[in-house]
């Protein structure tokens, strides 16, 4: 299908390695988030803690589109402000971390046929990488997710925008991947669902660009739907002509 000579593969996190069960993440946050702030004095209910988390989220989807890091600090930042909270740092690192112990107790499912197709391309002698935009779950959690599935040491490197400082579709995440694994564009294809993310930097960056869209189907037409689409990842090695 390329008509290039592959080498490596890279592939996102959310909705392509894995996917989470709808509304767990928040619940769990909110789960975290009220102990700790009893215990600073501050009565909120369920649903203003809810709000808050809302607010947060919907500033990290701004910063995200806009390509300015946002962390789970300033996460807690915004909620104590939504909240109308004056608390000390204390508190507010450990409303922090609440948001890596919610995303540790996660049930995070893997796509179907991931770990087949990571072996098969593996066993190919092709190197694989991970090109990640990571939200409110930060990428320490993330590999601890991939260990507990068994899949962590199938990966040669990981580009988490936590740590590049960059997101998707900048072309920096996916030059650091390059890097990472030793290889030139022209010889890597990288898999995502999103396209104006995944398929516009990998565009962008001069690689193979295919849309899985077994979880979730991107059908914003405004992006490109990639160089193949694929629904499975039973298909991924026929799609890259290296079955």
């Amino acid at each position: 299908m390329t008509g290039r000579t592959l080498r490596a593969v890279t592939f996102d996190y959310w909705r392509t390695l894995v996917w989470e069960p709808p509304g767990e993440l928040e619940r769990l946050r909110v789960e975290h988030f009220a102990p700790l702030l009893v215990r600073a004095g501050l009565a909120v209910s369920d649903e203003q803690l809810r709000a808050a988390h809302a607010a947060a989220f919907a500033r990290a989807s701004a910063s995200w589109r806009a390509n300015v890091q946002y962390r789970v600090e300033h996460a807690a930042d915004d909620i104590l402000d939504h909240l109308g909270a004056d608390v000390d740092a204390h508190v507010r690192g450990e409303l922090a971390q609440a948001f890596s112990d919610a995303g540790r107790q996660t049930p995070l499912q893997l796509a179907p046929g991931i770990e087949d197709a990571l072996v098969s391309i593996r066993s190919k002698g092709l190197r694989v990488g991970i090109v990640c935009d990571v939200g409110l779950t930060p990428s320490p959690v993330l590999r601890e997710h991939l260990e507990r599935h068994g899949l962590l040491e199938l990966f040669d490197h990981w580009s988490f925008s936590d740590e590049t400082g960059d997101y998707k579709p900048a072309t920096a995440p996916f030059v650091h991947a390059c890097r990472g694994l030793h290889v030139s564009a022209e010889h890597v294809a990288h898999v995502g669902d999103q396209r104006r993310t995944d398929i516009v930097g990998a565009m962008k960056a001069g690689i193979v660009a295919v849309r899985y869209a077994g979880v979730f189907d991107d059908l914003d037409s405004s992006f490109p739907s990639g160089d193949v689409v694929i629904e499975h990842h039973d298909a991924l090695m026929g799609a890259l002509g290296i079955a």
